[in-house]
């Protein structure tokens, strides 16, 4: 099939990617002159384990191209994917205004039929919105549909999420649109789950909202554990062994980040009041993720008892392990906070430092989480990357001029910490 994805971030690259190395004929559209040059010249401008090799080979079997031309994807794509940005509003809504924007343009460009697919994260309602917008630019001869396909793309597995995902969600209004995204995701194994538009855009949402609900529930265990002297991540795993609860994402560390989480909540909370709804239970989810990294925070000092002049190692900057993504990370708020009370930071992370150079003022950057480890006082754990799971622990304590770790993620045993040498501090497990 001819498709157009029209944005290239983390949503549009990925999609654009895996349907051509499925074998289908994508154009990728992006506004964004020099990133679409940078990907001509074979370029990859996000960091995305198997991205890069998947466009390099469907570039090179041309299936893949890119233009900075709505128009172009227009005339040779029958089913367009509107994948371009939604960031948050000072109130907590979403801007719409690039979604409303590239509708405008594919209804002035359009001569013939056309599915509209909403990509990006929208709250309900979009699809009508992006209908109107059509309807009221387009030729009035020209028939089209619109439809919502949301993503589950986790950044750090995004490629692999695509091609083997656990759900396929679309939502249509006619059984022409529901035919056509039928055949295009014809070869996946997935469960194929139909539904209306609204109820489409709402799952998407409800989605991200309850697994960041999650994620809030067993930090604010993790606080009790650390009260009374239970170990959380015990409680986890009896939690998680119930079939109706399940494991994921019950590790409790120092919050979520990224643009989604975050972002969604917001939004969800917005559309809801707006429609006469109090989700209330889902600011306090915000508020517990906020205040962890307070939390976290307090737990320096007391290990630490005076910050004020202390070397500390950081590993990991960006808010999860395997991408570069410094998007509402907590490392934003944590590493400011430490300077704040007169700690000095000397960093690393596998991936996120040329980005994280852009953020960070007054802060030092290492090559290795070696490097960083040098005299330092104590090494904070801000990111479950691979890498320091695999640390060789004994190399680090000569290296440190203290023998303090501070797991903010949980990715160390304890027990195995403490026979090493170490004065450990993790997340509700004292």
């Amino acid at each position: 099939m001819k498709l157009a994805i029209i944005g290239s971030g983390h949503v549009g690259l990925v999609t654009a990617a895996c349907f051509a190395d499925l074998g289908h004929r994508v154009i990728c559209v992006d506004s964004d002159e020099a990133k679409i040059k940078f990907l001509k010249n074979g370029g990859c401008p996000i960091f995305e384990p198997g991205l890069h090799e998947l466009i390099e080979r469907s570039v090179a079997q041309k299936r893949m191209t890119f233009t900075t031309e709505i128009r172009t994807a227009v005339k040779e794509a029958e089913i367009l994917f509107i994948c371009v940005g939604t960031p948050p509003l000072e109130d907590g809504g979403t801007d719409l205004s690039s979604v409303v924007s590239v509708a405008k343009a594919i209804a002035k460009e359009m001569k013939s039929y056309r599915l509209i697919v909403e990509k990006s994260t929208v709250p309900v309602e979009t699809g009508e919105e992006v209908k109107r917008t059509i309807q009221k630019h387009k030729a009035k001869s020209v028939e089209f549909d619109v439809a919502s396909n949301p993503e589950f793309l986790r950044e750090g597995t995004a490629v692999r999420d695509f091609l083997l995902p656990d759900r396929i969600v679309i939502g249509v209004e006619s059984k022409r649109a529901e035919k056509l995204l039928r055949e295009l995701y014809r070869r996946f194994q997935a469960p194929l789950i139909v539904t209306d538009i609204k109820s489409a855009e709402i799952i998407k949402h409800a989605s991200n909202s309850f697994l960041s609900m999650k994620i809030s529930f067993i930090n604010l265990i993790a606080r009790l554990c650390d009260k009374v002297g239970a170990n959380v991540t015990e409680v986890a795993e009896g939690m998680g062994s119930d079939p109706r609860i399940k494991r994921g994402f019950l590790n409790a560390g120092i919050g979520f980040g990224g643009f989604c989480f975050p972002k969604d909540l917001s939004a969800f909370i917005h559309i809801a009041e707006k429609n006469g709804v109090d989700f209330g239970l889902l600011r306090e989810v915000l508020d517990i993720n906020q205040t962890q990294k307070d939390y976290f925070i307090a737990l320096v000092k007391r290990a630490l008892k005076n910050v004020k002049g202390k070397r500390l190692a950081v590993l990991g900057l960006s808010f999860k392990p395997d991408t570069d993504d410094m998007r509402f990370a907590p490392s934003l708020d944590i590493i400011p906070a430490l300077q704040k009370i007169g700690a000095s930071i000397c960093a690393y992370d596998p991936v996120a430092i040329p980005e994280s150079k852009k953020i960070f003022k007054g802060i030092s950057f290492a090559k290795t989480a070696y490097e960083a480890c040098e005299k330092a006082d104590a090494v904070l754990i801000l990111t479950e990357w691979r890498e320091f799971q695999e640390i060789d622990l004994n190399r680090i304590k000569k290296l440190l001029r203290g023998v303090i770790v501070i797991d903010g993620r949980n990715i160390y045993d304890p027990a195995m910490m403490k026979k090493n040498g170490f004065t450990y501090f993790g997340i509700g497990r004292r």
